[in-house]
């Protein structure tokens, strides 16, 4: 068994605040991480940190783009095991993905519709939740997730899910060390679902 992990993010840009207004949803962006350090982090989002139009799929870094541009950003990060197969496709599913960065596209259609409670869904054009849907999907990865209208949130209510870290995305990766430390002490850390 391996985990993968599964990034829910409030970033405060303009965008994300329209998604919050029109959805009333915690989160506005979701990545997944194929490692804990998350070193390995996919999604849909902005190219370049300043420009909200130009958005494709990214190879997202905690202290780097978006993320570092936006150092108030919220999180939740949720840790899922898969099975040893499941794993190797859903990463090499996301790598030829990016190989061929190219040709997929950001669904800011799709992504509006939801505010108007419908679905539209165009051949290799994704916004983050449906990214993170579809790659999942490949991997036979069952969550109960809606097939239309996916949002970031719906990520949060999915079975069997352990909640890493919460609070500023910034200071992740010290908590994580932490964590790590505390536990080669021989001590356990909770998790809550």
């Amino acid at each position: 068994m391996k985990k993968i992990y599964l990034i829910l993010t409030h970033t405060g840009t303009s965008l994300s605040k329209i998604i919050k207004k029109w959805t009333h949803d915690e989160y506005s962006h979701v990545s997944i991480a194929l490692d804990e350090d998350l070193d390995q982090m996919y999604s849909f989002g902005r190219i370049h940190p300043y420009n909200p139009i130009w958005a494709g799929l990214v190879h997202e870094k905690q202290n780097e783009g978006t993320f570092k541009r936006f150092k108030k950003t919220k999180a939740a990060i949720y840790s899922i095991k898969v099975d040893d197969e499941q794993y190797v496709i859903i990463r090499n599913t996301i790598h030829k993905m990016y190989k061929n960065k190219t040709k997929y596209k950001f669904n800011i259609i799709g992504l509006l519709a939801i505010g108007f409670n419908k679905s539209v869904r165009m051949k290799n054009w994704f916004y983050c939740a449906e990214f993170v849907k579809y790659v999942l999907d490949q991997a036979g990865v069952e969550l109960g997730l809606p097939d239309k209208m996916i949002r970031p949130e719906n990520f949060k209510y999915i079975e069997n899910k352990d909640l890493e870290y919460y609070g500023l995305f910034r200071k992740y990766k010290k908590a994580s060390l932490l964590r790590q430390y505390i536990e080669s002490l021989g001590y356990t850390t909770a998790n809550n679902h």
